[in-house]
C-alpha cells in the first residue's frame, strides 16, 4: 500500500473512520486515507441541471432542498462552479452620471409605539 499523495510506502494505522474501515497516515506527507476508495457516483448533469435551471428561475436554496432533495450547499458549490465559466464582466465606456435606488427603511432593535396617545 502507499500514499495517495507523495507515493510514499512508508504509511502507519490510525484508527478507525465512521464507517468502521481503518485510517492510514502516511509518514512522509501526514496525509490520512483509507486503503479503498468506493467510486462516487454523485448527481447527473442533468440532475444538476434541472436544480440550476430552479435557481436562475428566481427559487430560493432552500426550497431547491426540500423539492429535489438535495442540500442547499451542494446547490451553491454548482453555482459557483458555473459562475466560474462565465466570462469577466466588461468595463463601460463611460461612466453613468445618474444612478438609480431604491427606498430601504429597516430598524435596529425595536420601536417605542404609543398607541392611543397620538406620539410615537
Amino acid at each position: 500500500m502507499q500514499c495517495p499523495e507523495c507515493k510514499s510506502k512508508h504509511i502507519r494505522k490510525n484508527g478507525k473512520n465512521r464507517q468502521g474501515k481503518q485510517n492510514y497516515i502516511c509518514v512522509n506527507c501526514e496525509r490520512q486515507f483509507i486503503e479503498n476508495y468506493e467510486p462516487h457516483l454523485g448527481y447527473s448533469n442533468e440532475f444538476k441541471r434541472e436544480c440550476l435551471k430552479m435557481y436562475v428561475n428566481g427559487m430560493g436554496l432552500r426550497a431547491i432542498e426540500r423539492v429535489k432533495g438535495v442540500h442547499h450547499t451542494t446547490v451553491i458549490t454548482w453555482v459557483r462552479e458555473v459562475g466560474e465559466l462565465l466570462p469577466d464582466t466588461y468595463e463601460p465606456e463611460a461612466i453613468p452620471q445618474v444612478g438609480e435606488l431604491d427606498e430601504l427603511e429597516t430598524f435596529i432593535g425595536h420601536k417605542k409605539t404609543r398607541f392611543g396617545s397620538g406620539r410615537q
